[in-house]
Parts: structure tokens; sequence; C-alpha cells
């Protein structure tokens, strides 16, 4: 179900980003088009029709406490990466988990641009366009190509890792990691539930992390769904990331 509702969302997406749309900006000076709040409303009726017990968690729609109250509870982002959408640039995404308990327990993470659509199931492992999910397993972080905000890059590239270019989707950027098609990735702090909660599956179920620098996943479904800065990447560079990303803090610095 996830998996057809979230390439049916892209197709949407895909005819707003050809015919032009309206665009303003929300609270927090995020931007927000038309797309976003159409595919929110398509793929909020389509899920809760299918599964009228579960919660709802956006971040186009007003968040419900009773969400709260749900063992199981759909994590949806629209448009992952709204800006680069509005600019016509394709580093974009449509994001949905399934989270029970806190945790993820189905995902799939549509990149229209580029025609594929993640897919992982806990315990049944992650695929993307019916290739299994495998992460790099760089044992150095010289050499290592990451992505994130420039305050954790900068200090991976001080250990010799080599930073690209903004990934605008966060849930792109983790999702690139389980695909071994690069080294790591980074979130500040004050990303999201909705940022995260797919390509937390896709990254565990390929056999990578996605942790705090302190080593715990992250967990969803909290009455305040934001999180603090985040390492993804695969086996041992995760844990050699952590020590890179953390140094400041211990030193008293802010990332």
């Amino acid at each position: 179900m996830l998996e057809a509702l979230a390439g049916e969302a892209g197709a949407m997406a895909l005819d707003y980003a050809r015919r032009g749309m309206r665009s303003w900006t929300k609270a927090g000076a995020s931007p927000v088009t038309e797309a976003d709040i159409a595919v929110d409303r398509f793929l909020k009726r389509r899920l809760m029709e299918a599964r009228p017990g579960f919660g709802w968690l956006s971040e186009e729609t007003a968040d419900d406490p009773s969400r709260l109250d749900r063992r199981e509870v759909f994590i949806v982002d629209p448009i992952d990466g709204t800006r680069a959408f509005a600019a016509g640039l394709p580093d974009w995404t449509i994001s949905l988990a399934v989270v029970r308990d806190g945790r993820p327990v189905a995902a799939a993470l549509a990149e229209p641009v580029a025609g594929r659509i993640f897919v992982a199931a806990l315990g049944h492992g992650a695929s993307v366009s019916g290739r299994p999910l495998s992460p790099l397993g760089r044992d150095r972080v010289e050499g290592a190509v990451v992505a994130g905000p420039k305050p954790m890059t900068v200090r991976a590239e001080n250990a010799g890792a080599r930073a690209l270019p903004k990934i605008h989707s966060l849930a792109l950027r983790f999702a690139k990691v389980a695909a071994g098609e690069i080294d790591a990735g980074f979130a500040g702090g004050q990303s999201h539930d909705w940022d995260l909660a797919a390509a937390d599956l896709l990254v565990h179920e390929a056999g990578a992390s996605l942790t705090g620098l302190d080593g715990a996943v992250p967990c969803y479904n909290r009455p305040v769904p934001t999180h603090f800065p985040l390492v993804c990447a695969g086996f041992p560079l995760h844990g050699l990331l952590r020590q890179v990303a953390g140094e400041d803090r211990r030193r008293g610095g802010t990332s």
C-alpha cells in the first residue's frame, strides 16, 4: 500500500511542478506550496480510509494529540525538500512510514524526479526499484563522502572526509547512505519525525545505523516530534563519525 501511494503522490507532485503552483511562507519561515497541501490531503484520505484506527502525524497537518494514544501512527512528509521542489531541483522526496510503539515498521520513500521508490519492512530488508539496499563499509573517515549541515561536515572534512553540496531532502540524504551512494549523512538539531521515520527504517534494514551522538536510535510519536543531531553511516564508520561530530560539543561548542 505505501509503495503504491508514494508513487501516486509523486506523480501528483510532478504534475504540479510542470503546471506551476502558488507558494508561500508558513510559521518558522519554511516554504510551502499548493502541491504540499494537495499531496498531504490525498495521502491522509487514502491512508486513514485504509487504517482508520491509526494515528496521523504530518508536516502539513495540524497536530492532533490523539496520535499519542495510538500504538500505530502514519508519519508523513508530503514533500521533503520543498525548497528544492519549488526551485525546480531534483532532490526532494515523498516520505511515508508506519510507526509502531515509537519505531518505524514499514516505509516508502519516493524520489519522483529519478523515478524510483525506496521501500522497507521491519525484518524483511530494504530495496529500491527491486534492488536490495547495501551501505558502504568504509572503515575510516579519511576519504568518506558525507552530506549534511556545514557545522557537522566541516568537522568530518577536518578528519579527511569529502563533503557534498547540500542534499535538500533529509530523507533522501539518509536513503543514499542505505543505498551505498554516499558514505554518511548528518542531521542537525530540530529535524522532525516526518523528515526521518521512513529513512530510518531504510537505513537499519539495509544494515547501516542512524543514531544520535550518544548512539541511541530515534524514538517517534512523542509529544514534541523533534530530534537532536544525528549521524547516519554503515559500520564501522558510524562510530568514528559519532566521535568526530561530537568533538566540538565536548569542547563546549554548538552545531
